[in-house]
């Protein structure tokens, strides 16, 4: 007797199509969670309404109360007639019964957020600690590049003649396009955003407040004091960016790398590796060779990377400090350029969409006339690696060129006097805003100013990682009484022994790659195989492949595209949505196939599950892909194309069993009852 036909929807399939649900369930959470926390102006609202709600906000140390709201602000305060615009503002209680002045929190930059502050609980004992999103990058009118991030993307060398053409024409591009929505450009600069400080303080009722800034962001505390010096009681600069330093100096880089240098001629090991750290990163600059192996490196990227791995000069930088890039440099004069391509390869990954591109020029505009000068000097041969972020921020000199002017953008193009008590924090290893700007050029202008110099540290993120509690006693005390206590911070020598260098890295991630590569070569070959051997496979092995296994095959796929792209020098960006959506889909798609398939089903059912799974998963990819930004995109593509794939073919079943149960049920429908026998 022939076993009858599956039921369309037995316990196993009705679990599947649960956890589907589930799964597609959290990928549109996280799609929409970003959508929920936009700022949007009020209806009926006006410029200086500010509305707040309770909330909870995380720091390192947990979970703190807060209020979470909005304020309302003019677009450009120059025209009365200017619409409005929304910003995000999050204050932090106070612990403390009689809290001391609030503090407002400055972020650096240009072009990243003003909203993250895990540190906040450093403070949040004896202050309100108040964030105030950015006009431009928080607030309900954002100035996103995407022509910036697509020319980058799309870049041979961030540093070739071409790339900075086609980089500063998608800054005019952009600009053309902003406008022609509706955004007025001349509102985003950095006197309106002390404004906005500004307004935020008048509408949180506040009297005297202190400001807590870092990098960029101090250079708008400088304009607060400047602008509104009886709102502050006083101000807390790490990492201080006078007027004009924007534009870096290739000469102040050099002496950044010479003390450098130094350390490494008085610490051993690493002077057994070089006589002279300066000169062999000079030499290696002159000779930086065009490829790892089968990987090009582009050298400018590597230039770039080098500066802003130089800033920080701690390991809490992670795989960019400076430990670690000179490692790499040293490396590479024994012949191992894999710490250079790594750099290469990061520059690559992270600068595209890092950062707010609209925000980083309608910023950076306010120091146009010392990039011009800079520019027009022209550059200096002797340097030891040049001046690459200037050139690439800049455009090698385009960008004043391809974005609008505003009125009060050379308002504040020098340092002016304050009576505003000042701490000026900065490590004297600090490649970014080298401590020497702020002695000659800020201090003398600080009738009650001071200046703490760190030794053997870096820049901002140095500063908030090394010896925490020395920071925070640091600030506390400034801020409660003018005090400056620095006698928690112990200071040891400079090590230059990285744990994890960039040499290692590159090899694990090639490694990592090329398994992956392997292995989807070997899956690929190995299913189709077994299923002509056994004729399929279990239920167990099948539901296994059909929901863990897309992540090899999908990681596979990718890095098979990655370093297809690599190898030929393609002017892809690896985060491509093609490229993933295609290289993930299409082995993701193959694998659920061969998981579903028997080898005694009829050809109709054999393509049309193929077709189905493959146009499935390549779907569920692009789906997935658009859920969010970044790297981590090609995780939640891979999720996309299984739940697709697996999707569609068990609707074929269903469907399937559905046609296949019919002449059953019609056959048992005619069958007569026999009475008594219950049958």
């Amino acid at each position: 007797m022939e076993a009858s036909p599956n039921k369309p929807f037995g316990p196993a399939r009705i679990a599947a199509f649960v956890l589907i649900a589930i799964a597609i369930s959290a990928l549109a959470y996280i799609h929409f969670a970003a959508d929920h926390q936009r700022v949007s102006v009020p209806a009926g609202a006006h410029a200086g309404e500010l509305t707040l709600k309770h909330c909870t906000y995380a720091t390192e140390r947990g979970n703190y109360a807060a209020d979470c709201g909005t304020l309302v602000v003019r677009e450009n305060r120059h025209d009365p007639h200017s619409r409005l615009i929304a910003l995000p503002v999050t204050r932090i209680r106070a612990h403390s019964a009689h809290p001391g002045a609030p503090i407002f929190r400055l972020d650096g930059g240009p072009g990243i957020t003003n909203m993250k502050f895990a540190n906040a609980s450093r403070f949040a004992g004896n202050h309100d600690v108040v964030l105030v999103g950015y006009r431009g990058i928080d607030g309900s009118s954002k100035l996103a590049c995407p022509e910036v991030s697509s020319a980058l993307g799309h870049s041979g060398d961030f540093l070739g003649q071409k790339s900075l053409a086609s980089y500063s024409h998608a800054f005019s591009s952009c600009a053309k396009r902003l406008r022609a929505s509706g955004i007025d450009l001349a509102g985003y600069s950095l006197p309106e955003r002390v404004d906005d400080l500004e307004a935020a303080r008048h509408a949180l009722g506040y009297g005297r407040i202190d400001l807590l800034s870092e990098s960029a962001g101090t250079r708008t505390a400088m304009i607060y004091s400047w602008r509104h010096p009886s709102s502050i009681e006083r101000s807390v600069m790490i990492g201080v960016n006078p007027p004009g330093h924007f534009v870096f100096n290739s000469k102040t880089i050099d002496r950044q790398i010479g003390q450098f240098s130094t350390l490494c001629a008085r610490d051993a090991k690493c002077h057994e590796r070089t006589a002279d750290l300066a000169a062999t990163v000079k030499d290696q600059a002159a000779h930086i060779p065009s490829r790892w192996g089968f990987l090009p490196i582009k050298k400018g990227n590597v230039r770039i990377a080098t500066f802003f791995g130089l800033t920080d000069s701690t390991s809490a930088a992670g795989p960019i400090a400076a430990p670690v890039t000179f490692n790499s440099w040293i490396a590479a004069s024994k012949g191992d350029a894999s710490g250079l391509w790594m750099q290469s390869l990061l520059a690559d990954l992270v600068f595209p969409k890092s950062f707010v591109w609209g925000d980083v020029a309608a910023v950076g505009m306010i120091d146009a006339d010392a990039a011009r000068r800079t520019f027009a000097a022209g550059p200096d041969p002797s340097s030891i690696i040049g001046n690459p972020d200037s050139d690439f921020v800049w455009g090698g000199g385009r960008l004043p060129s391809a974005w609008p002017a505003k009125p009060d953008d050379n308002e504040y193009g020098r340092v002016q006097d304050s009576a505003v008590p000042t701490l000026m924090v900065d490590g004297t290893l600090d490649v970014a805003t080298p401590p020497a700007n702020a002695t000659k050029e800020v201090l003398p202008h600080l009738q009650n100013g001071h200046q703490v110099l760190l030794p053997g540290l870096g820049h901002t993120t140095d500063f908030w990682s090394y010896q925490p509690a020395a920071g925070s006693r640091l600030i506390n005390t400034y801020l409660a009484n003018g005090k400056v206590d620095k006698s928690l911070y112990r200071f040891r020598a400079y090590d230059f022994s990285p744990a994890a260098s960039q040499t290692k890295v590159a090899k694990i991630i090639l490694a990592v790659m090329l398994g992956f590569v392997a292995l989807l070569a070997l899956s690929l070959a190995w299913l189709p195989w077994r299923v002509h051997k056994r004729g399929g496979f279990g239920r167990k092995s099948s539901a296994a492949l059909r929901t863990l296994y897309p992540f090899v095959l999908g990681l596979g796929g990718w890095f098979t595209a990655v370093l297809c792209v690599l190898t030929a020098s393609l002017r892809v960006p690896l985060d491509d949505e093609l490229l993933a959506v295609v290289s993930i889909g299409v082995p993701v798609g193959l694998g659920i196939y061969w998981a579903w398939v028997r080898r005694d089903w009829d050809t109709r059912t054999k393509t049309a599950g193929l077709v189905a799974a493959l146009g499935g998963a390549v779907i569920g990819a692009w789906l997935g892909f658009g859920v969010i930004d970044g790297l981590f995109a090609v995780l939640t593509a891979i999720a996309g194309a299984a739940i697709g794939a697996n999707l569609i073919v068990l609707v074929l079943d269903v469907a399937h069993d559905r046609t296949a149960r019919q002449p059953v049920v019609a056959a048992e429908a005619r069958q007569p009852v026999l009475a008594g026998t219950g049958v």
